[in-house]
């Protein structure tokens, strides 16, 4: 894969190496790092090595670059074709002719590989995303979850990497149980609508209703006594859960009134539920088959929903399977084999602490010395597991079939996926501990909205999606009334779509989103829809030309253009940098500034009208080359690129 910017600083490179060799023989020229010019008035690339050099020459390093200067023979380049300095900084400027024949012949060429420069050392890394509980509707929270573990796939991929892509159902617990023990009441029917949504009703109508009647059991031990200070607690608390109470009877009546029902005949309805957890974590043919119905139907929602946005799965991976062949057991005996285990008041505790101290964790994964790691319950008095354990489980199964773990979890189980490391430390399993890594992020926040799965109040994904394509819908149709209702809708699609990725990857994962409308779907600046709109602006020019005229590269000179072509020429190290650091941030900065400068060169220079059809044909195979980088850089962002809007 090409990379001009990398070709135009090797040969600024050669060009120093031999200026120092001739203005200070004998001085070994430094790393250098290039870096852009304030403005593309002062060159294309920019070197700070005087000012390296002039703690060896004792010169100042304005004086330094001016003598280098003088022996540079940008003659012997066919890329550079003048050095200047400035201030002590050595700047390079561009053969332009040559650097935007390379740069732009490269791109046309390249075309949907243009910029995805393969590792040297490709590896099979697992992305696990989403993960979410299998309960209730993914949500907007979720969606962060699952917009950037595709984006990290995505990038991995381009990369040269091979990636799996997998789902944690976990489907263990009393959350689960309550929601199938639901499922049971009401006769075990097939969904009706959305089957997640129909799930979550379930769920939170269990929970409502058994909340309900023992607060109304309180209530009324508290008028008989005369608590005067709980009863107007308890009141307060009786309002909230009728109020959930009507919202999910007026979503799924038949479904809330047939809970109401039958949940307070139950004597102990939270026994029932204890009682169908152990028969499903007992394998019991039963409990199995309800629960994973149950699950599955939930499951099947949140196909459907990432699904309309183009994000899926290889495989769904079921904690029960882990309970099932004694994964957790396997693990703890391991653990006790170790130094590392205390017993403290009958409970089993690791000592991650001392871990890290003895094994050099805290140097090696760049943690504070000074900070001490609290310790891990691995087994409580009681007897009874936490979940930990079979977090460890899973992540030895998962090291059976790939180099690399990432985990998308949110930031709030940093010590836990800690201190999970450390525990694979502790079982000689140190390479799983250095190659599973955390991607931590934070919250999304949607202005006025409490979300509270328990009361089954959310805003589901599916619901935002809805309302982004329906908004998207209304400006396409201001802007291009002329189109059929089919393809605005189609448009309205891809652009609702990538509105709402773009909002989750524009931010940085341990900042928190806040989701505002009017930014995500703004087609003036910073937003998937702006880029979308500059690159069917650069498909509108090119389809107003039959024939592109032959090109003069070297007439493309001014400010604009130059800006333009080192902005395309960088996209290859842009990439690169931002998968070898994760960071999908760094493709929609990218992909916003190329817009930008992209919308600031049509301002201002014609391209079908230009003086000459020399300049004609080099301008329209600039606009080609932005069209394709764009396209290319939305595509890692999972957003589809529109050639008309």
């Amino acid at each position: 894969m090409s990379n001009p910017l990398a070709k135009m600083r090797e040969e600024c490179q050669r060009l120093l190496e031999q200026a120092v060799g001739k203005a200070y023989p004998g001085v070994e020229l430094p790393a250098s790092r290039y870096s852009k010019p304030p403005n593309a008035e002062m060159g294309e690339l920019s070197s700070a090595v005087c000012f390296q050099l002039a703690r060896t020459v004792r010169q100042s390093p304005a004086e330094i670059a001016e003598k280098i200067v003088k022996s540079i023979n940008a003659g012997s380049s066919k890329l550079v074709e003048s050095a200047e300095a400035l201030n002590g900084y050595i700047n390079f400027w561009a053969d332009i002719g040559v650097f935007s024949e390379f740069v732009l012949t490269a791109v046309a060429s390249e075309d949907t590989e243009y910029g995805f420069t393969k590792t040297g050392a490709p590896q099979k890394v697992m992305v696990e995303h989403t993960s979410a509980n299998p309960i209730s509707p993914l949500h907007i929270g979720n969606a962060r979850n699952s917009i950037l573990g595709d984006c990290l796939v995505e990038l991995l991929k381009r990369r040269g990497h091979e990636v799996a892509i997998h789902f944690l159902v976990n489907d263990v617990g009393r959350q689960v149980a309550m929601t199938a023990y639901g499922w049971q009441l009401l006769g075990r029917p097939e969904p009706e609508g959305r089957a997640e949504l129909w799930v979550g009703t379930i769920y939170a109508g269990v929970n409502v209703i058994n909340e309900l009647t023992k607060l109304r059991g309180e209530l009324r031990e508290a008028e008989e006594s005369g608590r005067v200070m709980e009863i107007a607690e308890l009141q307060g608390e009786i309002e909230n859960y009728e109020t959930a109470a009507a919202e999910l009877r007026k979503r799924y009546p038949k479904v809330y009134d047939t809970l109401q029902e039958k949940l307070p005949q139950i004597k102990d309805p939270a026994a029932e539920i204890v009682k169908l957890n152990t028969a499903y974590e007992n394998n019991e043919p039963q409990a199995v088959e309800d629960v994973r119905k149950v699950v599955g139907y939930c499951i099947e929602g949140f196909q459907t929903s990432l699904g309309e946005i183009g994000i899926g799965f290889e495989s769904f991976d079921f904690e029960s399977d882990l309970v099932w062949r004694k994964a957790a057991e396997e693990v703890l005996e391991e653990l006790k084999d170790t130094d590392y285990i205390i017993l403290d008041e009958g409970a089993l505790i690791l000592d991650c602490d001392r871990i890290a101290v003895d094994m050099g964790l805290k140097e090696r994964w760049g943690l504070n010395p000074e900070h001490e790691i609290p310790r891990l319950v691995l087994v409580r008095s009681d007897g009874t597991t936490l979940y930990t354990l079979r977090d460890m489980a899973y992540s030895i199964w998962k090291f059976g079939k790939v180099d690399r773990v990432i985990n998308v979890i949110g930031g709030e189980q940093r010590l836990a996926q800690l201190q999970l490391r450390i525990a694979l430390a502790a079982m000689d399993k140190l390479s799983m501990g250095d190659n599973q890594l955390h991607y931590a992020y934070e919250l999304v926040y949607l202005p006025g909205v409490k979300m509270s799965g328990r009361l089954g109040r959310y805003v589901t994904l599916l619901d935002v999606v809805e309302k982004a394509v329906e908004l998207a819908y209304e400006e396409v149709d201001k802007r291009t009334p002329y189109l059929s209702k089919e393809e605005k809708t189609a448009i309205a699609n891809m652009v609702g779509h990538g509105a709402v990725k773009y909002t989750m990857l524009a931010v940085d994962p341990m900042k928190t989103v806040t989701f505002d409308w009017g930014k995500a779907l703004n087609f003036e600046t910073n937003s998937a829809p702006f880029i979308q709109y500059s690159h069917a602006r650069a498909c509108n020019i090119l389809k107003k030309t039959e024939e592109t005229p032959e090109p003069d590269y070297s007439s493309l000179r001014e400010r604009r253009e130059r800006e333009l072509l080192m902005s395309l020429a960088r996209f290859p190290e842009v990439f690169e940098g931002s998968v070898e650091e994760l960071k999908p941030g760094d493709i929609t900065a990218y992909s916003n500034q190329l817009a930008d400068q992209f919308n600031s060169f049509y301002a201002a220079l014609p391209v079908l009208k230009a003086e000459t059809q020399e300049l004609v044909g080099a301008r329209l195979r600039l606009v080609d080359a932005v069209r394709i980088v764009l396209r290319n850089a939305l595509s890692l962002l999972g957003i589809d690129a529109p050639e008309r809007m």
